[in-house]
């Protein structure tokens, strides 16, 4: 495998307009996984599904997303990154209209696992960005981008909900699918032309993704850590609903959707700690953020049950977690500016299998200890990542 030093025509700028486009953009990409979360109790209906089959329908969609991002995500280092970004969101466009028409429950599957696939189209923006930013300013900028994404997942669910209780589920699809074709000119025409920065086989670029694991012990602490910090993350929002309508708190699903907006502080944040983390080196931020998310898990496991403290929990664990991905990524694509698509690509890897991780070990927990095993667990996950952070 071999690279070109420059990836960009360095008189390329990162304006806040086209910063806008890329954090809109990333923002659609990745809301389509979860647009067919609220709707699956509208589509088992509808189509005469099974409850349980009915769940293959976000599971395929997660399982093409992960399988995008180690196959798809490192063209982006091979191939015009701008020409990537193009043919995936159209297309994005296909399935999300493919989804709108499917005919059945098989088509619908089939639409999901395309949805999954595209939708990686978020892990090619965020590079971009980084490789525009100027490099003074590059937390930022990439902080501002990652705004778009956790935005697009805060709002997502409450825009698919409210549009099919309006006009049902295929008009979901339909919309998302409106809204990213109409990006699409703004994306070619705003985004320069990205000079490949590495040659060789589809196949060596693959396999250069271990070497560069490899090679690079500050990829394997932030995917490390990272990835202990979604282990805590995933188990708190896998388990939340069925911790509200427990005997603790006895909550509805209504309060348990509202608690998505305690991920705006996080999203809001990603920008103001990438500006830090360029003034004061990522680190600093990275040890923040891991301290931030174990003393949130620690005081829910340990104080009495509270449905604010809950609230303020979510707030504050969400703001370390994004503070720390916002820096580690800073870190990531400070490595090798000829690999920050397959570098991404392990960073996002690594988190995924945090994420499943911490969903299946928080459910297990509170089957059979109870919801406070849960904070304890996340609190557990977050002490790994300061130790793995303070490393060197």
């Amino acid at each position: 495998m071999q690279s070109t030093p420059a990836s960009l025509p360095a008189t390329t700028p990162l304006s806040p307009a086209l910063t806008l486009l890329l954090a809109t953009a990333t923002g659609l990409a990745v809301a389509s996984i979860y647009y067919v979360q609220p709707l699956l109790g509208l589509l088992s209906t509808e189509l005469g599904v099974g409850s349980a089959a009915i769940g293959l329908l976000p599971t395929l969609t997660q399982l093409g997303y992960a399988a995008a991002i180690l196959l798809l995500s490192p063209l982006g280092d091979r191939y015009d990154r701008r020409r990537i970004i193009v043919v995936k969101a159209a297309a994005l466009v296909g399935a999300l209209g493919f989804a709108a028409l499917a005919p059945g429950f098989a088509a619908l599957c089939v639409a999901s696992v395309a949805i999954g696939l595209m939708a990686t189209l978020a892990q090619d923006l965020v590079p971009a960005a980084a490789t525009l930013a100027p490099e003074a300013e590059r937390g930022k900028r990439v902080g501002q981008v990652m705004t778009g994404l956790l935005l697009g997942i805060l709002l997502s669910r409450v825009a698919s909900g409210s549009l099919a209780a309006l006009a049902g589920w295929r008009a979901v699809y339909g919309a998302a699918a409106v809204a990213v074709a109409l990006l699409i000119p703004l994306l070619w025409r705003g985004l320069p032309r990205f000079v490949p920065a590495a040659s060789g086989s589809y196949g060596s670029l693959l396999a250069s993704m271990a070497g560069l694991w490899m090679r690079h012990a500050p990829l394997r602490r932030a995917a490390l850590a990272q990835g202990l910090l979604s282990v805590a993350f995933s188990a708190f929002w896998s388990t939340l609903a069925l911790v509200l309508a427990g005997p603790e708190f006895g909550q509805g699903s209504a309060v348990a959707g509202a608690f998505g907006l305690a991920g705006a502080a996080g999203a809001l944040a990603a920008p103001l700690a990438g500006g830090i983390a360029d003034r004061r080196g990522p680190q600093a931020v990275i040890r923040v953020g891991a301290l931030l998310v174990f003393i949130a898990f620690a005081a829910e496991a340990v104080a009495p049950a509270s449905l604010w403290l809950l609230v303020a929990v979510a707030v504050v664990f969400d703001l370390g977690v994004q503070a720390a991905l916002v820096s580690h990524q800073s870190v990531v694509y400070s490595l090798d500016a000829a690999s920050r698509s397959r570098l991404n690509a392990v960073l996002v890897s690594v988190m995924f299998v945090g994420m499943a991780s911490g969903a299946a070990l928080g459910s297990a927990l509170l089957a059979s200890i109870g919801w406070r095993a849960v904070p304890a667990l996340g609190a557990v996950a977050a002490l790994g990542a300061l130790v793995v952070a303070r490393r060197r």
